[in-house]
């Protein structure tokens, strides 16, 4: 079975969509406790350190954990666009530069990088590219949105796969891999009732939220649900169908449904369960520690667990053909 070591693992979200092609984590580095305990809850065989990555050592642990695939998802929050004007930390970036001592200690055959589009514009971009492949590979650079691989999500993201043995990896041969249609936002949505809406047009409802909501209701006409959009670009004037995916998840609470009783609107956020489905996490995959939003940036911070497990399922394919050659 093919084995990875998972650095910045977040919840496992990615690590969800490695383990459904057939992998398995022997070892998850995050520096954030709530995250730690849930790839722990989700993955108990799992190592899990609870550490920022440049305090431990990798070349110790190299000695007991030897994967065959080191996965990982440095930060992205000062190379995304859903930071706003804030200005870029650094030191935020260079997480990603920190992923080399364990490249070098741990020389699996593949590494997988992912983060936001954003960070090719990033100065040092090159640089790492430059770096893992002077380590000898072969860094297959890739864009892919999560849309595309029957997630109900439009998230698109960098995926840097990275062979020692020299594999040439498309977007179009990890599409290819998949048979799932494509789903619209509405079908994340619980629509049981379970989770209670408040009246649109109440007491303390920030106006800025009615302005949304009305230009959605202008568009669509009354009785239509939609999906209110709080925070990022807002080219969409503030809200989206649910006949589409849904946009990405940020680790703000930033959705909003709207639904109708009769000819009255009524709005509810959407719940972390809603937004894990989104994610593609599957009902196998589990939230249980820390506070709703928690657990909504656990959601922000993943990766979309198909799109992993297409990734795992080529390098598994790819595996076994050389085994079959071998033979």
């Amino acid at each position: 079975m093919i084995t990875f070591v998972d650095l910045f693992c977040g919840g496992g979200l990615g690590a969800r969509g490695a383990v459904t092609a057939g992998a398995r984590p022997i070892l998850a580095v995050d520096a954030w406790d709530v995250a730690t305990a849930t790839y722990k809850s989700n993955f108990p065989s799992a190592e899990v350190l609870c550490s920022p990555i440049e305090h431990l050592a990798p070349q110790n642990l190299a000695s007991t954990y030897s994967p065959d695939v080191l996965l990982t998802s440095p930060e992205c929050t000062s190379h995304s666009i859903a930071r706003g004007a804030k200005p870029g930390s650094e030191k935020s970036k260079e997480t990603a530069i920190g992923i080399v001592p364990w490249l070098e200690a741990m020389r699996p055959r593949w590494l997988i990088v992912e983060n936001v589009n954003r960070m090719k514009k990033w100065g040092r971009h090159k640089e790492l590219v430059n770096v893992i492949e002077s380590h000898g590979y072969t860094v297959n650079d890739l864009f892919l949105n999560s849309a595309d691989f029957g997630v109900a999500q439009s998230r698109k993201r960098m995926f840097l796969v990275c062979d020692l043995k020299g594999s040439v990896i498309s977007r179009e041969d990890l599409i290819s891999l998949h048979n799932r249609n494509n789903k619209p936002a509405r079908t994340i949505i619980d629509w049981t009732g379970k989770y209670k809406s408040r009246p649109l047009y109440s007491e303390n409802r920030a106006q800025a939220t009615i302005d949304r909501a009305e230009r959605a209701i202008t568009e669509l006409g009354r009785n239509k649900d939609f999906i209110i959009v709080y925070y990022g670009s807002d080219y969409a004037g503030g809200w989206q169908s649910l006949d589409v995916p849904l946009r990405t998840i940020t680790t703000l609470d930033r959705f909003g449904l709207v639904t109708w009783e009769g000819n009255t609107p009524y709005l509810r956020m959407l719940q972390p369960p809603e937004l894990l489905k989104a994610m593609g996490a599957g009902a196998h995959h589990h939230l249980p520690h820390g506070s709703r939003r928690d657990k909504i940036k656990l959601c922000g911070n993943g990766v979309c667990s198909p799109v992993m497990e297409m990734i795992f399922k080529k390098i598994i394919q790819t595996e076994s053909k050389e085994m079959v050659l071998a033979s």
